[in-house]
């Protein structure tokens, strides 16, 4: 889960200065797939993994400005299938398992030791996977908007929990959708985005990806049509993980919090995410002596939300001076 809703005035001030990135690789992982990875920052710096929303959402430079470039070594890639990975919209070979082997790739090409993970929303769901696979590999978590990839937070959001508060939306979401498919819209929606016909498919690629943008944050309208070529690799592949319930089993990442129990974490979650509830960030936190929840008031999901994004570049420039993560 997770689009950015473009760039963000309000925390202007506060965000680190625009950098280009100093490298650009597009990185052969097998399965006919290249990702886009890039680095920013400081080439000696501390590495910092950043992993990006949807799944499909694909990173943005935007991204990049929760770095003080000239402490952290940024490292942005665009998942598989999506932004200027190719091939575009490709659901083959795309699991989060495939997704976790791409991390250890570029860990190994780019000769990373132990990295943070940066991650919100899905992003936070393929760190907690990553780092419960590769323990031994991460020096630290941060996290926002946790989703755990569970049919309870599938149902909450596609099931009609969220359209509870917003029925017009909800409505503009499961109206293209006949009555007869309506108790199950993952499956109803998949049929279409994976239809022979690309028309069809963008016609549905729009209500999908709408639906979620109109509740990222709490200004969010919705009402603007995203580019159909994003619109389609975004809906594609979230409808795709969605309908196989992320490639997890039920529950994995609370079942297996105990490889990185050792690790520092600090989680940031919009107090009125009604995206990924704050349930789930509780959850995940609760009995984790290392984790650092910090519920943030009038704030949704998205990352460009004014006081998420302010509390994630406090966050990292603690770690960097030491305030956060003492242990790191």
């Amino acid at each position: 889960m997770d689009r950015l809703a473009g760039q963000i005035a309000a925390t202007h001030g506060r965000l680190h200065p625009a950098a280009e990135p100093f490298a650009r690789h597009m990185l052969d992982v097998g399965d006919g797939h290249q990702i886009y990875v890039e680095e920013s920052g400081n080439p000696e710096g501390r590495p910092v993994i950043v992993l990006h929303g949807g799944p499909g959402g694909g990173c943005s430079p935007f991204m990049r400005r929760f770095f003080d470039p000239t402490h952290y070594r940024a490292i942005l890639f665009d998942q598989r299938g999506c932004g200027r990975s190719r091939p575009q919209a490709s659901v083959l070979a795309n699991t989060t398992h495939h997704l976790i082997a791409d991390i250890e790739a570029i860990r190994r090409r780019l000769g990373l030791d132990a990295m943070l993970l940066f991650g919100g929303s899905w992003g936070a769901t393929l760190a907690l996977a990553y780092a419960q696979a590769h323990p031994d590999r991460v020096s630290g978590l941060v996290l926002r908007g946790v989703f755990l990839g569970t049919q309870g937070e599938l149902d909450w959001f596609y099931g009609g929990g969220a359209g509870r508060f917003f029925p017009d939306l909800w409505a503009r979401f499961r109206d293209p959708i006949p009555q007869s498919e309506q108790d199950n819209l993952i499956a109803a929606y998949h049929r279409r985005l994976f239809d022979d016909d690309p028309g069809r498919q963008g016609r549905y690629a729009q209500p999908w990806l709408m639906w979620e943008n109109a509740l990222a944050g709490l200004q969010s309208s919705g009402a603007a049509h995203a580019p159909a070529d994003y619109a389609r690799a975004f809906a594609r592949l979230e409808n795709h993980y969605f309908l196989n319930r992320c490639f997890l089993d039920e529950g994995q990442l609370l079942r297996d919090r105990h490889r990185i129990e050792h690790l520092p974490a600090v989680i940031v979650q919009g107090r009125y995410d009604m995206v990924c509830p704050p349930l789930s960030a509780w959850r995940l936190a609760e009995g984790w002596e290392g984790c650092d929840l910090r519920l943030i008031p009038a704030s949704g999901h998205a990352l460009s939300e004014p006081r998420i994004s302010a509390e994630l570049v406090r966050v990292m420039d603690d770690i960097r001076d030491r305030r956060a993560m003492a242990q790191v």
